[in-house]
């Protein structure tokens, strides 16, 4: 074997080493991209779900207030009922009281219902926590977009330095896809 032989087996054996490191790299960051994809995903998809039922809850809240506010302008209409009519016989009385009695009760009611879950200040609890769980969706959302988008042009730079047998372009897209791996990672835990 002449020296030239040589050095070729060598230079041969370099450039599959390099092809072999291009071709792990392009692979693992081609799975942390997958990752980025469901994570963003899954991000925008409870966001929605989120300010979904953070509305209905609200919504909720609104109607037991309509009712809560309907009750107690029925119970002024019969205190003024009584008022007005002083002379008013003594079962009609008993009657228009009870039925206060029932209407402020519900109101009461309305305003707090902690075995049904279902009083304002419940649901007003309720929806805050839906928009803080849409709130922490929709900080880790950009992070994989972030993640998603250095990967995916990581990936096309290493290809071409795969092709190309061009290092620098290795560096450059492996420096890439580090910082869409930290972003990924970023979108997962809200490090920063």
């Amino acid at each position: 074997m002449e020296a030239q032989e040589s050095s070729e087996l060598v230079e041969e054996a370099i450039g599959d080493k390099s092809k072999t490191r291009t071709a792990l790299t392009i692979s693992v960051f081609a799975m942390v991209l997958a990752f980025a994809s469901l994570g963003g995903s899954n991000a925008a998809k409870e966001s929605m779900h989120e300010n979904i039922q953070a509305s209905n809850a609200y919504a909720f809240y609104q109607a037991k207030n309509i009712r809560q506010t309907s009750l107690k302008i029925a119970v002024s209409d019969l205190e003024l009922q009584v008022l007005q009519q002083p002379a008013m016989p003594g079962p009609a009385k008993e009657a228009i009281a009870k039925k206060i009695a029932e209407y402020k009760k519900t109101v009461d009611r309305y305003e707090s219902e902690p075995e049904t879950k279902e009083g304002k200040k419940e649901l007003m609890l309720k929806a805050k926590e839906h928009e803080t769980a849409r709130d922490h969706a929709l900080r880790q959302d950009p992070w994989f977009d972030y993640g998603e988008g250095m990967l995916q042009i990581a990936i096309v730079l290493l290809s071409v330095s795969m092709i190309g047998a061009i290092p620098a372009m290795f560096y450059v897209g492996t420096f890439l896809g580090s910082l869409g791996f930290l972003a990924t990672l970023n979108g997962f835990f809200l490090f920063v």
